[in-house]
C-alpha cells in the first residue's frame, strides 16, 4: 500500500539508513515514466494520438517520441503543451507532473498562473501563449 507524502517524509525522518527506508519504501516513491504515464491516460480516455499531436502544437515526430518513450526526458513545459493536448484537467495535469517527476504548477509564479488559467478555462496551447507572450513569459509551444 503506497504511503501519502506526510507519512513518508515522516518515516524518511526517523530512518537512520537510507537504503532500508529506501528498500521498504520504493513502491511509494518510485516514480511512474513519462510514457507509460501517457499511454495510460489515453488508453483510460481513448483519446487519438493524432489529435493530441495537433492539440499541443509540437512536431509529430517529437510528440510520438515522448508517448513511445524515445525521449524520456522533455521539457516540463513540453509535458505541459501534451496535456493541454489531451484535454487534461488542471488537476489531471498536476497529477502527471508530479507523478513523472516535474514540479507542479505554482500560482504565485506568473508563468505557471496562466498555465493554470489555461487549463481552467479550457484554453489552446496558442490561446496560452498568447497570453504568456503578452505578460512577457517564455512560451511553450
Amino acid at each position: 500500500m503506497k504511503k501519502n507524502t506526510d507519512n513518508l517524509l515522516e518515516e524518511l525522518k526517523s530512518f537512520d539508513d537510507f537504503g532500508e527506508f529506501y528498500r521498504e519504501n520504493k513502491s511509494s516513491i518510485a516514480e511512474i515514466a513519462l510514457s507509460d504515464y501517457l499511454n495510460n491516460i489515453i488508453e483510460e480516455k481513448h483519446l487519438n494520438k493524432s489529435d493530441i499531436i495537433a492539440k499541443s502544437e509540437m512536431s509529430e515526430v517529437y510528440v510520438y517520441q515522448i508517448i513511445s518513450g524515445i525521449k524520456a526526458s522533455p521539457k516540463r513545459e513540453k509535458v505541459i503543451c501534451i496535456a493541454i493536448g489531451m484535454g487534461l484537467s488542471l488537476q489531471e495535469t498536476q497529477e502527471l507532473l508530479k507523478k513523472t517527476g516535474y514540479a507542479p504548477l505554482y500560482a504565485k509564479k506568473t508563468f505557471d498562473a496562466i498555465i493554470i488559467y489555461g487549463l481552467v478555462k479550457q484554453l489552446s496551447v496558442v490561446q496560452i501563449n498568447e497570453l504568456l507572450f503578452e505578460y512577457g513569459q517564455d512560451t511553450i509551444g
